[in-house]
């Protein structure tokens, strides 16, 4: 078993680094999509479909 993990410790450590990176962005759009905040990344005033993707 050890063997096994020295020898792919380098995909290891990458599968864990993107593992971290995917977690940060998930908790970042669930933190702003419970502030009240947009997840598409601009304003809502002229959208067409503002009353569509909120429930306004």
């Amino acid at each position: 078993m050890i063997n096994w993990i020295m020898a792919n410790i380098g995909t290891i450590v990458v599968a864990l680094i993107v593992a971290g990176i995917l977690a940060a962005i998930i908790l970042s759009i669930v933190k702003d999509k419970k502030a009240g905040k947009s997840t598409c990344g601009c304003g809502c005033e002229n959208c067409a479909m503002k009353g569509k993707c909120h429930g306004e």
